[in-house]
């Protein structure tokens, strides 16, 4: 023991007569024991608490409901910040989660589109034909979907945008032209397809990306 421990005890003695029955002898495993249970159940009062954030009182997820549903073209951010004009601090994944969106009217299925414009779409399609003489040839098709005819083709070697125009030209006369052109998203169709396209009156649908 230290002199301050001996002077402490020595002090302690002359005015707690029954100082020796508050002494426990252990060993320093079990104070060491003792530690660890301790801050054990420390841990384990403190994991009992309600976990996350306090949940969000009745009437602010309304308010929140209502300022969305008044004002469909605010965003999260700005409905955040009209709360927090009010002195009511919540979190943006609240309001991303109890915001009211608008909904969209549905497009029309590709099904329908077909039905109802049949005898006015055309399809414009370019893509690589069988070898030739080890030379790789492309194939041009213009098919016209009411009668699943192909209303003109054509097979170059090195097609172009100025020559897929021409050859567009050719296929959809001013007098017999049709309302809608669908084709797919390649390099082939430039801005000589584009300046055609708007000439000849066509409305374009483009297919999805990646689709065949």
């Amino acid at each position: 023991m230290r002199l301050t421990d001996d002077l402490f005890w020595s002090w302690l003695s002359r005015g707690w007569s029954r100082w020796r029955e508050a002494l426990v002898f252990v060993q320093p495993a079990t104070g060491l024991a003792w530690q660890r249970t301790r801050v054990r159940d420390h841990w384990a009062r403190l994991s009992r608490r309600e976990p996350g954030r306090p949940a969000i009182r009745q009437e602010v997820r309304a308010l929140l409901r209502e300022i969305s549903e008044a004002n469909p073209r605010w965003g999260s951010p700005r409905i955040l910040g009209a709360l927090r004009t009010l002195g009511i601090p919540v979190a943006k994944s609240t309001v991303e989660k109890d915001r009211v969106r608008p909904r969209r009217p549905p497009s029309p299925a590709w099904r329908v589109f077909l039905k109802t414009h049949l005898t006015e779409l055309v399809a414009l399609d370019v893509f690589p034909g069988p070898p030739v003489g080890f030379t790789v040839r492309f194939v041009l098709i213009v098919l016209a979907h009411d009668r699943r005819k192909v209303v003109h083709s054509t097979v170059p070697e090195h097609p172009t945008a100025q020559w897929t125009a021409q050859h567009l030209r050719e296929a959809c006369p001013w007098d017999t032209a049709p309302e809608y052109l669908l084709r797919d998203r390649d390099a082939v169709y430039g801005e000589g397809v584009q300046r055609c396209v708007t000439r000849v009156g066509l409305d374009q649908v483009l297919t999805a990306p990646r689709s065949s």
